[in-house]
């Protein structure tokens, strides 16, 4: 009987939850102007992100993302180190998973996968030109890499 009552409990929740739209909404980022200016520039810059003693290197060529890092971004030294670390992690991971799967995410935002390692040490500069990155392309094509929005 109890078993029953359960069943009928979640059944009932269930359908409340169908009837009241119950799932949680898409929020969409909220852009500001001068970040519009940044993701609407047509000249191509080409960031270089590298470390000489581990022989890393990314080129970013995504038009607006070095006006955006100068102008918007958080300065150098915001963010410790450990925490770009973590968040390069977990933002290089869902990266790849959708560079994999160009049928369902289109190949042409995820074209390549980045090669990213806990293990090694890259650096603060690698990890802060990267992780901003991330906040840069997830809010230009409003995309979500990670469990959080990406805010500035």
């Amino acid at each position: 009987m109890k078993r029953l009552l359960l069943q009928l409990s979640v059944l009932t929740f269930l359908v409340f939850c169908a009837a009241s739209s119950c799932t949680g909404t898409k929020k969409a980022i909220e852009v500001t102007d001068e970040e519009k200016m940044a993701f609407q520039q047509q000249k191509g810059d080409t960031v270089r992100i590298a470390s000489d003693s581990t022989e890393y290197e990314i080129i970013i060529i995504d038009p607006g993302f070095n006006f955006w890092l100068a102008s918007i971004a958080r300065p150098e030294g915001y963010y410790s180190q450990t925490f770009l670390e973590n968040r390069n992690q977990i933002l290089v991971i869902n990266w790849n998973q959708r560079a994999l799967q160009p049928l369902r995410y289109g190949n042409n935002l995820y074209e390549l996968q980045i090669d990213y390692s806990p293990t090694i040490d890259y650096g603060y500069e690698v990890n802060y030109k990267l992780y901003n990155y991330f906040v840069y392309f997830q809010r230009k094509y409003n995309q979500r890499l990670g469990p959080w929005f990406p805010r500035i």
